[in-house]
């Protein structure tokens, strides 16, 4: 199946999903058809501060009509952030769009996980993945250490590169999310692959972002 991407929400959200479906597609020794349309992240994120999902959700589809165009059958945000308007996407896409939120949901239940801390934007946090995730609890960071962990994302996601002193901010948050009663931390920001790939944080994780490229894979290789 060809596949559509709304891309650039952040540039290395774009980066993990694309290379993520090129080694499953070579692994499997599947030919992958894929076209991007790159979305303004800038953009996407006044219109998330704002709450303008109708807006945004316009806005892609936009792209996904020119993805249509291009002979793409299906599309996908390359974004966790980005799913803040999905449910009016789907409204008005001219091609299904394989939503990302369902994939998490399914994966959270099948580990059986009851209290999931959750890292990422604001509204990711805030709103405990849009409400996606009926069987468990989802707990974010409180305090001042909310606006530390969703301001030292923006930053990271903003520019594709992670500091030192920024993954020291999740590590400590989700740290203290396990000492609340978290089986496990979601990383609700795609983008935070940067500050734990390759890392050891001494606690397990719920990668949205590379379950969500598992459910584009499996449609993309039919």
């Amino acid at each position: 199946m060809h596949i559509g991407l709304i891309a650039g929400i952040g540039p290395a959200a774009t980066d993990f999903y694309y290379r993520g479906l090129v080694d499953r597609h070579r692994a499997a020794n599947i030919p992958l058809e894929v076209t991007l349309c790159h979305a303004d992240v800038g953009e996407m994120g006044r219109n998330l501060a704002a709450g303008q999902a109708g807006k945004q959700a316009e806005i892609f589809a936009r792209l996904v009509g020119r993805m249509k165009a291009a002979g793409a059958e299906a599309a996908a945000i390359t974004s966790m952030g980005g799913h803040f308007c999905v449910r009016e996407l789907e409204a008005i896409a001219p091609l299904p769009i394989l939503n990302g939120l369902p994939a998490v949901a399914a994966a959270i239940a099948a580990r059986k996980l009851k209290t999931v801390g959750v890292l990422g934007t604001r509204q990711v946090m805030g709103s405990e993945l849009y409400g996606s995730v009926p069987s468990a609890e989802l707990i974010a960071p409180d305090g001042p250490e909310f606006d530390l962990v969703a301001d030292s994302y923006t930053a990271m996601a903003g520019i594709g590169r992670e500091t030192d002193a920024q993954r020291q901010v999740f590590f400590a948050a989700g740290r203290k999310l396990v000492a609340r009663g978290a089986e496990a931390i979601m990383l609700g920001g795609t983008d935070l692959f940067l500050a734990f790939v390759g890392q050891e944080p001494g606690f397990p994780l719920v990668d949205c972002a590379d379950i969500h490229v598992d459910a584009i894979y499996e449609k993309s290789s039919a």
